[in-house]
């Protein structure tokens, strides 16, 4: 029988240091998070004062209550959502498919096109031509200003033809064999096969839409199409006059609780969280994929 082998005081000290460091990094990625929360929940006098630094304290959620009374708000997360919802799902598909197009050797002047959808990544017009263009295209004040831009994202095709460049021919040779074309052989076989890829590409673009501000700034003059991240960008520009605005609004005719008065400090860290939250639920879904899909992708044998 083979003997057990016993680990050195060299390698427990080794393991029991990257433990501790991985612990500490851990912790320090963590915190800001924590720290933005338990402030948006604590005594708003005691936060406007900077006394909450590790635990709670007052502990009450009115800010929550208050600032999803703020007028246009609902509106613009539903605007969030519908665009990294319906965006996602549309750069998946024209990614992954043009990805395999290019992966296909018989693809007419393949090796031009690839090249040209590349350059994109290092080269553009400026924001000037830009807005021109999607102003010519009639994408001012149109929800697909959001959407169509967005369809075929150079960097995530890269990583999916290298993903779908990394399986075996072996498998799509058998299913070409057994009669399936293109199409079949897309949804059938290589879809199936790149779930890890196609789910790192989809916390890429979830991400991306979900934090974009920037279309809104400048195609956007519609307050019924103003994202989530606009508007909130909007009120923390503006805390100190939106705070007041809410104070007013809770004390009339009311008796006021002063620990949940709204403070210009309070309203910036709550809309901050209100805007952090969704993606921190979203993501560890996708997380167990991440490495997977980017390393399959990125590494040739």
């Amino acid at each position: 029988m083979k003997k057990k082998r016993h680990a050195g005081l060299g390698e427990i000290a080794f393991s029991a240091g990257n433990y501790l460091l991985m612990l500490v990094f851990t912790l320090l990625c963590i915190f800001p998070f924590y720290y933005l929360f338990i402030n948006t929940i604590s005594d708003n006098t005691l936060v406007s004062k900077g006394l909450i630094t590790f635990f709670p304290k007052g502990i009450h959620f009115a800010n929550y209550k208050k600032i999803f009374e703020i007028r246009g708000l609902v509106n613009s997360l539903m605007i969030s959502v519908a665009r990294t919802v319906l965006g996602t799902f549309l750069t998946l598909f024209g990614t992954t498919f043009l990805g395999y197009a290019f992966s296909r050797k018989e693809l007419w002047h393949r090796t031009w096109c690839y090249r040209f959808v590349i350059v994109t990544m290092y080269f553009n017009a400026g924001i000037i031509p830009w807005y021109i263009n999607m102003k010519n295209l009639g994408l001012t004040n149109n929800f697909l200003a959001y959407i169509i831009p967005g369809i075929v994202s150079p960097f995530s095709l890269v990583l999916f033809k290298t993903y779908v460049e990394s399986i075996p021919p072996s498998l799509e040779e058998s299913a070409q064999l057994d009669g399936a074309g293109y199409m079949k052989r897309y949804f059938h076989l290589i879809i199936p096969l790149c779930k890890p890829i196609i789910a790192t590409l989809a916390v890429f673009s979830a991400v991306g839409q979900w934090n974009s501000f920037t279309d809104t700034l400048f195609l956007m003059t519609d307050t019924k199409l103003y994202s989530l991240q606009y508007t909130l960008s909007q009120y923390l520009n503006e805390s100190n006059a939106l705070a007041e605005s809410l104070r007013q609004a809770a004390s009339d005719g009311m008796q006021v609780n002063l620990s949940a008065v709204l403070t210009p400090t309070s309203v910036k860290m709550t809309v901050s969280m209100v805007a952090v939250i969704p993606i921190l639920l979203v993501y560890p879904f996708f997380q167990r994929y991440f490495v997977n899909g980017i390393m399959i992708g990125a590494v040739k044998g």
